[in-house]
């Protein structure tokens, strides 16, 4: 086997990187947006964030299948390399672990090689207020500023509530993107 993939397309891939918390499950809205605008997609969960897709409706809407763990040696890739990433939502955990450049997931180390390789990154934190007054987690998004990742605007719902599914703007990490790769 090869670890080559051939081209689907000529058009930019976005790999979106999917975090386990329950707006998760609302990533085919950001799938539509990036398809509407002639992108291809290809989705990558964390394990804990799997749990939280509709699998069979993500890959039908993207044509690949969902990547969550490593490849074998030997396997063939799955996916073409990305254009851009967009990490939607991010939680409050994976912030930190890939600003702190952990790479103890298939996702994270995406993540971590993206800065290196100079793919434009966009990231929607979906955190609650305790989280995100924690001081790792500012010193987190200004290691990620620094690495020229792009940072949404979502602000922090309440503890222990959830919510703000509503105000949670998935087409805004298109429009980073957009504005950086343009």
């Amino acid at each position: 086997m090869t670890d080559a993939v051939e081209p689907v397309s000529k058009r930019p891939f976005l790999y979106i990187v999917v975090c386990a918390c329950g707006i998760a499950s609302d990533v085919g809205k950001l799938i539509t947006a990036a398809l509407e605008r002639q992108w291809d997609v290809g989705v990558i969960a964390t394990p804990q964030g799997l749990g939280f897709l509709g699998t069979e409706a993500v890959e039908a809407q993207t044509g690949h299948p969902i990547r969550s763990a490593w490849r074998t040696p030997g396997e063939t890739r799955p996916l073409p390399p990305a254009d851009t990433i967009a990490v939607a939502p991010a939680t409050f955990n994976t912030v930190n672990k890939w600003a702190a450049g952990i790479s103890d997931t298939l996702a994270l180390g995406i993540l971590c090689e993206a800065y290196g390789m100079g793919i434009p990154t966009a990231v929607l934190p979906y955190l609650n207020s305790a989280q995100a007054a924690h001081p790792a987690y500012r010193r987190s998004l200004d290691q990620l500023r620094e690495m020229d990742v792009l940072i949404g605007s979502y602000a922090p719902h309440k503890p222990k509530a959830g919510g703000g599914a509503d105000r949670f703007r998935w087409e805004e990490a298109l429009e980073l993107l957009e504005a950086k790769v343009s």
